[in-house]
């Protein structure tokens, strides 16, 4: 009999921001299955279960040890930090389900019975909406989110996005904007969204987002560059009504939905 791969999301950082149900999860489960900081994030909800840490880079494993670890009938948590289907681990757990039904997947000796596992997903807090609360209301209009790795993604592609981002006037949180590898796309997204909008836009730049180290940052567009910005670091850009208010010390940025027709 097959155990129950729960999809876990930890949230930004900060435990009082995990899910009671994510927790509630947690308990069920013999086996995590992450990379380390995320189960170091969680902390003594983690003590007496088997865990089973993977590297950045080894995700397609991570995936595949779940799916085989509920297969041989062990409850079985995948653990990703903010939404775990938000550029994260759930989509990958389908994707390789989705293989299995074309008959494609072949490196695991049981993933014939991978359909047979229950699988649940316990949503989370996003990176974005994290730091949209530090700030305020910056996504208090439409709003979308761009990946700027080219890792998965061709460049070509992501450009089309900034543009279209950019002409539907969408306020843009921005998620891996820097690696050590990848230093040039950020600055070639602001260069972009500059044909759009207003070179005061305001920009959050939130590091490390509800954690300890946590830092907030509000620049503009004119002014976001790379050399502010690392893998830890989430961009957020405002859309062309997107204000920047200030009241003593205390900085604000809202993105307004139109009731000004009504005040």
């Amino acid at each position: 009999m097959s155990g129950k791969l729960f999809l876990i999301s930890t949230g930004p950082g900060d435990r009082d921001l995990v899910a009671p149900k994510a927790s509630q999860a947690l308990s069920q489960c013999s086996d995590l299955v992450a990379y380390g900081l995320y189960l170091d994030l969680l902390g003594d909800v983690c003590n007496g279960k088997q865990h089973h840490d993977l590297p950045l880079g080894k995700e397609i494993g991570r995936a595949r040890l779940a799916l085989d670890l509920a297969a041989q009938g062990k409850n079985t948590a995948l653990i990703s930090s903010g939404d775990i289907g938000i550029y994260a681990m759930a989509t990958l757990v389908f994707e390789l389900l989705d293989l299995q039904l074309q008959g494609k997947e072949t490196e695991s000796s049981l993933s014939a019975q991978w359909l047979d596992v229950d699988i649940e997903v316990v949503p989370g807090i996003s990176a974005m909406q994290a730091g949209a609360s530090r700030v305020g209301a910056m996504l208090g209009h439409d709003f979308c989110t761009i990946s700027l790795s080219d890792l998965l993604t061709p460049w070509q592609t992501i450009e089309k996005r900034l543009h279209a981002c950019g002409s539907g006037d969408f306020v843009v949180s921005f998620y891996n904007p820097r690696s050590k590898k990848r230093d040039w796309q950020i600055n070639s997204a602001r260069d972009i969204l500059l044909q759009y909008r207003p070179g005061n836009t305001p920009v959050l730049l939130g590091r490390q987002l509800t954690r300890e180290d946590e830092s907030i940052t509000i620049t503009t567009l004119e002014n976001l560059d790379a050399n502010d910005v690392d893998m830890f670091t989430l961009v957020s850009v405002g859309n062309s009504e997107s204000r920047h208010i200030i009241n003593g010390d205390k900085h604000w940025i809202y993105t307004p939905r139109g009731y000004s027709k009504k005040l």
